[in-house]
């Protein structure tokens, strides 16, 4: 019997794709390619090095079928069918890299890479591909970041046969930089796995939930986690911290992360990362609306905890100490109240106007106690405050520094990974707005309007000795919802901008 093939030209989201009627392919393998092609509507196309021996595989046929479609700009894949060893081949867009502005302050030529990779899986899995292989697209590390982060998707708790099928995505055979991808592929799981802690409802995600979570994750990597409970933080003298979990019935934890990296100097780098599982505003309670989001306010948790558990796994040769408080913000009969007085591990006093401003109370504590390894720098990194959303939009985290040199490195780790920070003020205006009162030392609200951000990053600074290098990352506004990241996607969390940090972290001399 004569079997007709029917084609189906389709429009899956920016891409285009070929689509073929057929029954179920999850046993299929697909592969995808990558092509460089001009925007500007002419013919010529330009393969990568295993692209061009692809096609000459079909013996030119590859080629032709795209000419006959057309350029493939950069973000689109499209898919042609038995076209070669793979059932299904997607032809993805690499486009131009020098049409990103010098402005744009990212490395095009990798970015492009991500983009294209994503694109390529993306469209394999809409065309139910199970199996799915990427070339190196002349950039193995860039190419497996994209793949994986476009391969995910959150239902952890959606029920198993409603549970969308995600594809086993790996390097094609005979690419090149196989140990490139390995850690483009260890920086995409981790990332992925900052998603998860991130996204997982607030009652699944305690501080105490939280905390094994990651002593299990990170002792597979070898990695040293402690999870002190409110007793040590109480004989700490942690009271800023404490105070935020007065409202609520779930012990706060703090853990302390310590991965000391073979050939690694004795001074270790400290990251401190915002643990806030849920965050009502206790008292000063937030508006109802998107209060749900607040789930992720422990994404500074998230990124330190990913973070070292990529160097772990990179073996990098690095020595760095995490330092994550961890509870909740609620309100109730016991909350502290706006107006109260507490007092830091440094002794500094603290008048609580606003209990909603409460990261930086947790982070004050954590600032002091990390203080005390004598580090070679301290970053800080929180979903601290919407102002920074609101002067940065959701493409860029902002980056508050003491030191110019680590300043300059971790802005070229952005353009590289592609992740970019940006740096914010840190006035002594903004000290004066904190710390000019008669009754107490600090403030949580600063005196004059608008610069939350950097009221908040002023606040911090109060609590890291003036002779230790010091960096603030404000990371609210690439928490979630995303609109420049394609292989991210626009929807849910992000864990953002941890490959900025691995980057950094790897390179970093102050």
């Amino acid at each position: 019997m004569a079997f007709v093939r029917s084609y189906l030209l389709v429009r899956f989201k920016n891409s285009v794709l070929t689509q073929r009627f057929s029954s179920s392919m999850s046993d299929k393998r697909g592969l995808v390619l990558g092509v460089y092609s001009t925007d500007d509507g002419k013919d010529d196309v330009k393969f990568t090095k295993f692209a061009q021996k692809y096609n000459e595989s079909t013996a030119g046929k590859l080629l032709e079928q795209i000419k006959i479609c057309g350029p493939i700009k950069c973000g689109q894949a499209r898919i042609y069918w038995d076209l070669g060893t793979y059932p299904a081949v997607a032809v993805a867009g690499l486009g131009d890299a020098s049409k990103w502005d010098e402005l744009d302050e990212i490395n095009g030529a990798k970015e492009n890479v991500r983009i294209a990779a994503s694109s390529g899986v993306k469209a394999l899995t809409a065309c139910k591909i199970g199996r799915i292989e990427v070339e190196d697209l002349e950039d193995a590390k860039a190419a497996a970041e994209g793949a994986l982060l476009a391969n995910y998707k959150f239902q952890e708790f959606k029920a198993k046969d409603k549970q969308t099928t995600l594809p086993a995505v790996s390097l094609a055979e005979n690419a090149d930089g196989s140990e490139q991808w390995e850690q483009g592929w260890i920086l995409g799981q981790a990332q992925n796995w900052a998603r998860i802690l991130m996204e997982t409802p607030a009652n699944l995600m305690t501080p105490s939930i939280f905390s094994e979570n990651v002593k299990s994750k990170l002792a597979c990597a070898n990695v040293d986690v402690q999870v002190h409970d409110e007793a040590w933080a109480k004989e700490k003298k942690m009271n800023s911290f404490l105070s935020v979990t007065n409202g609520t019935k779930e012990a706060a934890k703090f853990l302390e992360i310590t991965y000391k990296g073979e050939g690694s100097d004795d001074k270790c780098i400290a990251l401190v990362g915002k643990g806030v599982t849920f965050d009502s505003g206790g008292i000063s309670l937030k508006p109802s609306a998107s209060m749900d989001q607040m789930r992720a306010d422990m994404g500074g948790a998230a990124n330190v905890a990913a973070t070292i558990f990529a160097l772990a796994q990179l073996k990098a040769p690095v020595f760095v100490k995490g330092f994550i408080p961890l509870c909740e913000n609620m309100p109730s009969g016991t909350a502290t109240k706006p107006g109260d007085v507490v007092f830091a591990m440094n002794g500094k006093s603290i008048c609580v106007d606003n209990t909603d401003a409460e990261g930086r109370l947790i982070l004050a504590d954590a600032l002091c106690y990390a203080s005390t390894f004598n580090p070679k720098f301290i970053l800080d990194i929180a979903t601290l405050t919407g102002a920074i959303k609101v002067a940065l939009g959701d493409c860029v985290a902002g980056v508050f520094s003491t030191n110019n040199a680590l300043w300059n490195q971790i802005h070229a780790a952005g353009s590289e990974s592609g992740d970019r920070v940006w740096r914010m003020p840190l006035f002594k205006h903004y000290s004066e707005q904190m710390c000019d009162h008669s009754g107490y030392d600090l403030n949580n609200l600063g005196k004059g309007k608008g610069g939350g951000s950097c009221t908040a990053a002023a606040f911090l600074r109060e609590f890291v000795p003036k002779d230790i290098p010091w960096m603030h990352v404000d990371m609210a506004g690439v928490m979630g919802d995303c609109s420049d990241q394609g292989y991210t996607g626009a929807k849910g969390m992000t864990g953002r901008p941890m490959r900025t940090l691995v980057e950094f972290i790897t390179k970093a001399n102050p």
